[in-house]
């Protein structure tokens, strides 16, 4: 698929680290250093801007060592770009540490999944097909 982009940053456009990889990794483009205290949350820009096809949506995720390692996250995970917008990409990032943490311009902050997605027509009804589950949920089937 072809995904037309305009790149304002100062960095590469992302790209698959590998031949498998489902994500990108999404860079911080910014003039100075931020500076995130424990549980604040500030939206970090990419200088990217995206014209995805109708049916597909970017997912804004997070990258599994950042959150691990220094306990940062994106917020709104995954967050969702949709085909008709059209302003910058940003990330939402949350300090879940007890450590201030800084994002540095040109560091990889989230990582980006291009998705098929479907949308519906609600029917509306007063019965919905029986199922082995059935309301269970919130762990309901088990802990193994």
């Amino acid at each position: 698929m072809i995904v037309k982009v305009i790149n304002k940053s100062k960095h590469n456009l992302p790209n698959y680290e590998t031949e498998a990889s489902a994500g990108m990794d999404l860079r911080a483009n910014i003039d100075e250093p931020v500076v995130l205290k424990p549980l604040e949350r500030a939206i970090i820009k990419t200088g990217l801007f995206i014209e995805l096809p109708i049916g597909y949506e970017a997912q804004v995720r997070p990258r599994s060592g950042l959150a691990a390692k220094k306990g940062i996250t994106v917020l709104n995970s995954p967050g969702t770009v949709d085909a008709d917008y059209r302003g910058e990409i940003g990330v939402i990032l949350v300090n879940l540490s007890n450590d201030e943490f800084t994002v540095e311009d040109g560091e990889r902050v989230a990582q980006l999944v291009i998705a098929k997605h479907e949308q519906i027509r609600w029917e509306e009804t007063e019965i919905l097909q029986e199922s082995t589950r059935g309301a269970g949920g919130f762990g309901s089937t088990g802990n193994k």
